[in-house]
């Protein structure tokens, strides 16, 4: 029996590769999507890329770097300093991206009904909801509606947005991706790109605080 397919968004960081991972052990095929978009950590892209060939995954990066341009104002995307500390903190705000979930997923949908996915999955989770609007439960209801209208009657009538993190803590994924055998030395969520984790940026503090919390080795190597 041909399995269903799964289209993935991931972007090559801790969250989306263990969704990936969840995702193969639910027995889904899988199509994994990244974004270029003009990062300044775009070598996370090469980590979804080794993902993809380690699941037997089929593989796409979009290219939206021109209009990355056009969402300016965020450390990710313009020669603004990367805050450091806590995600609870005012100063993370300069790291949203406008509208950055809801144009990816926009794409994702699209190419979800041409390949006839069953899935369009995403790893927002409980830990983004302070900083980030569209990694919010409230988003995620409201996009599916609003896809629901934009695709109705194209592409697999089962089509849904899965969003299986989106009440989970990151320590949470941690615990769920070492039972997966996640290799988490193959994931990426510094903000400050470079050779090595920053350990300072908001993402890399709670990468280090997750593995704490779940008990998990933490085989990141940390430049500060």
């Amino acid at each position: 029996m041909e399995r269903e397919e799964a289209l993935a968004v991931v972007s090559g960081g801790l969250d989306s590769v263990t969704l990936a991972h969840l995702l193969a052990e639910e027995g889904y095929s899988l199509h994994l999507l990244s974004f270029d978009y003009g990062q300044r950590h775009g070598k996370e892209l090469e980590y979804a890329r080794r993902c993809a060939e380690r699941l037997g995954a089929s593989f796409d990066v979009v290219d939206l770097s021109g209009v990355g341009r056009l969402l300016s104002g965020s450390a990710l995307t313009d020669e603004i300093e990367v805050p450091h500390g806590r995600y609870d903190e005012e100063s993370m705000s300069v790291t949203v991206v406008p509208n950055r979930n809801a144009i990816f997923l926009s794409v994702a949908y699209g190419a979800a009904v041409a390949r006839g996915s069953v899935l369009v999955a995403a790893a927002m989770h409980a830990g983004d909801h302070p900083v980030y609007p569209d990694c919010r439960p409230e988003f995620v209801r409201s996009f599916e509606a609003m896809e629901r209208l934009a695709v109705e009657g194209l592409g697999h009538p089962g089509l849904r947005l899965y969003t299986p993190f989106i009440h989970k803590t990151k320590a949470e994924i941690v615990g769920l991706g070492a039972s997966l055998g996640v290799p988490f030395e193959e994931t990426w969520s510094c903000y400050e790109g470079g050779e090595l984790h920053c350990g300072l940026c908001g993402t890399c503090t709670e990468r280090r605080e997750a593995f704490e919390l779940a008990g998990v080795e933490d085989p990141t190597e940390y430049r500060g």
